[in-house]
């Protein structure tokens, strides 16, 4: 079973969410980005919110990550990206579904998807995506650290605002066991499809380029503190945080702000500040690309109780269904 109908297979995971620096956020979500890269294995399948955290992003990382992701179309005739006009931050954005997750080496030699997929394998762990949808209206909220619960309320105004949203080159990522929706896991390939043996992609100087560009743009988000890294992926989805997380948990949030260090995802799509708060002066005063679309953020829903009641007037307004 696939995860399209939105259904959610993660244990105490209800409407999983995580936290994204951009440009990487709305990558994903407009279907630019198939594989979201981390240091550690997915924890779901099905379907995983995407939220932008408060940093903004700067030009020259937005450059790197464009070019990037330009080169490695390229290598399968795609040569016509249409890049997100906006970058927004602090805002839930949409929605992917998660298939499955590998090893970086292992998709690196995957010969079942595109070249420029296998490309996209810079980290130690790939979180494989698949449909992308993004909201109509992205909304303001805080994020946290790793996988996280959505609120019930967010949620239930959110999936009403989701369109479909087709990508340069969707992949389709093949299970193992279709029946069995943690098949595709990091071993896997090797074993269940062992006649996949391709032999390492030939990178022209241009992807090479490329793809130090984009690990370069990704260190700016390494931390120094080993040891908190190691005390937070070591966690388990027990620890998950709730929409009724304490103030006890918001403080140590705070205090993990300043020291969580994952190891630099070559994509750069590291985990987000722990509390994310209103940027808007900051958003407003970075370049035009990081702001939501005219007339959206200012009077847009930046609560989730009133978001509903925003959709309807901007279909009946715009007439987007």
């Amino acid at each position: 079973m696939r995860g399209g109908g939105g259904g959610n297979l993660s244990g105490n995971y209800r409407n999983p969410c995580l936290t994204m620096h951009q440009p990487w956020a709305s990558l994903l979500v407009h279907g630019i980005k198939r594989i979201e890269g981390r240091s550690w294995p997915s924890p779901i399948r099905g379907r995983l919110w995407i939220h932008a955290a408060s940093k903004v992003p700067d030009e020259a990382t937005i450059k790197a990550m464009e070019d990037f992701y330009r080169e490695i179309y390229a290598v399968n005739g795609i040569t016509d990206l249409k890049f997100p006009e906006h970058y927004p931050i602090s805002r839930l954005l949409g929605c992917i579904e998660v298939v499955g997750c590998v090893r970086g080496e292992e998709l690196a030699r995957w010969e079942m998807v595109p070249e420029g997929v296998r490309l996209e394998g810079q980290t130690d762990f790939c979180w494989l995506c698949e449909q992308p949808q993004k909201l109509l209206i992205p909304f303001e909220m805080r994020g946290y650290q790793r996988v996280y619960n959505l609120e019930k309320k967010i949620y239930e105004a959110a999936v009403r605002g989701l369109v479909s949203v087709e990508g340069p080159l969707p992949v389709k990522f093949p299970l193992p066991n279709p029946q069995d929706p943690f098949s595709l896991k990091p071993g896997s390939i090797s074993v269940e499809f062992p006649k996949s043996k391709a032999s390492d992609i030939e990178k022209s100087s241009s992807v090479s380029a490329a793809i130090a560009g984009a690990r370069a743009a990704a260190t700016q988000f390494t931390k120094k503190d080993e040891n908190l890294s190691m005390v937070i992926m070591n966690s388990t989805p027990d620890t998950v945080r709730t929409d009724q997380s304490t103030s006890k948990s918001l403080k140590e949030d705070a205090m993990l702000d300043t020291n969580i260090n994952e190891r630099s995802s070559n994509d750069g799509t590291l985990v987000s500040n722990d509390k994310e708060q209103s940027f808007l002066p900051k958003c407003e005063a970075s370049s035009s690309r990081n702001k939501t679309p005219a007339g959206v953020e200012h009077g847009g829903p930046h609560k989730a109780y009133d978001y509903g009641i925003w959709l309807e007037r901007y279909v009946l307004l715009y007439g987007v269904a």
